[in-house]
């Protein structure tokens, strides 16, 4: 199964600090937040913070509004979403309110970790994960046992930063509260380190509205992965490959393609869908690299998005995407689907590439929403 979507969750001050150094916790946001972040949690499958938060907030991590609970039930989930946590020493207070409010809790944690915490009787599923508690596994037993979809992390500073370093995280959703915190050793939203595309990478932004005397921003990563690695970036890059496909117009001779071309550092290169300006034969791949400088020292490190792998022969044109790719000098791409046989027999493009040297990374989450354009084409 496809890890869960994550989304992290946060408010900081303009200086960009999640708290201050008083005893108690800093309330960055207000009434109208607080109601979108109770929204942001009806809508989710699992919330999950770390041991740090869960010791220094001692939070209840609650959907507090009666209709959005009973809105879950109605739609066949639990009144709650799953509680999770993370603990490699499994140093957690059993008392702690988490544990005893909402529905269902589990805690992943090591082996040592899970002695301690069988031992003081923590009131959750306690997952040991063997030596040490790498993301990866969390995500994946989220997923595959768990049937987590949708997850979304509250925190802390540390979880926060683990998940952008290792490109784990779908979207950040990031309240600016009007105040100054100012004091050095309180705790920041993100940590040094590397990040995905370097220090000058930036995100996409999807939305900014204000909510109150606050303001959210909602981004997402854009930074592609590399090689056959698969980075959040390359999810949000394809979905919008997709997106791209539905707008082609329709056609009874040839699919419904979109593609995007984007750059190591995540910048937007070209986009392009089929039958673009008018033109009966274009193809996505195409019409995107035809926007570019063929010199343009960028496609050497680029990926290709495209909602349907690029062709490995046509009849319209010379040259299939497969070959423009590859004379593009791009090394790297990602797609939904494979290319039935519906014109072409035995089609593969993934094998011309691959031949040369090529990374093709295939995302199977999105095969159906590269084929629904296409609908009136499929089953001949």
């Amino acid at each position: 199964m496809p890890q869960p979507y994550v989304l992290l969750s946060a408010a900081v001050s303009l200086d960009g600090y999640l708290d201050d150094t008083g005893p108690g916790r800093l309330l960055l946001s207000g009434p109208a937040d607080f109601d979108r972040v109770d929204e942001v949690r009806a809508g989710s499958d699992a919330i999950l913070i770390g041991a740090g938060t869960l010791r220094t907030d001692n939070p209840r991590l609650l959907v507090n509004s009666p209709e959005r609970r009973a809105a879950r039930l109605a739609a066949g989930l639990p009144e709650y979403p799953l509680k999770v946590t993370v603990s490699a020493s499994g140093d957690l207070d059993p008392e702690a309110r988490f544990w005893h409010t909402g529905g269902e809790k589990v805690v992943y944690t090591t082996d040592e970790g899970a002695k301690r915490l069988t031992e003081a009787g923590i009131a959750a599923d306690v997952v040991p994960l063997g030596s040490d508690l790498p993301w990866p596994a969390v995500l994946a037993h989220l997923g595959d046992v768990r049937g987590v979809r949708r997850l979304m992390v509250e925190g802390g500073g540390r979880v926060h930063t683990q998940f952008l370093q290792q490109g784990l995280a779908d979207e950040l959703q990031l309240v600016l509260a009007p105040l100054l915190v100012g004091e050095p050793d309180a705790p920041r939203m993100f940590g040094a380190g590397a990040y995905p595309g370097g220090p000058r990478s930036r995100m996409r932004l999807l939305e900014t509205r204000p909510v109150g005397d606050v303001v959210l921003m909602r981004y997402v990563p854009s930074v592609p992965g590399t090689g056959p690695a698969v980075s959040a970036a390359d999810r949000h890059w394809l979905d919008l490959a997709c997106a791209l496909a539905a707008e082609c117009p329709p056609s009874e001779t040839a699919f419904s393609v979109g593609a995007v071309i984007v750059a190591a550092d995540g910048t937007e290169l070209a986009r392009g869908h089929s039958r673009q300006a008018g033109d009966p034969v274009v193809h996505a791949e195409e019409a995107a690299l035809a926007g570019l400088d063929p010199a343009d020292p960028r496609l050497s490190s680029a990926t290709v998005y495209s909602s349907l792998e690029p062709c490995a022969r046509r009849a319209s044109r010379p040259a299939p995407c497969a070959r423009l790719i590859l004379d593009a000098g791009v090394r790297r791409v990602v797609t939904a689907w494979r290319e039935p046989d519906t014109f072409v027999e035995a089609a593969d493009g993934t094998g011309v590439l691959t031949a040369k040297g090529v990374d093709v990374v295939v995302l199977p989450e999105y095969e159906e929403r590269a084929k629904a354009p296409n609908g009136h084409l499929l089953g001949r």
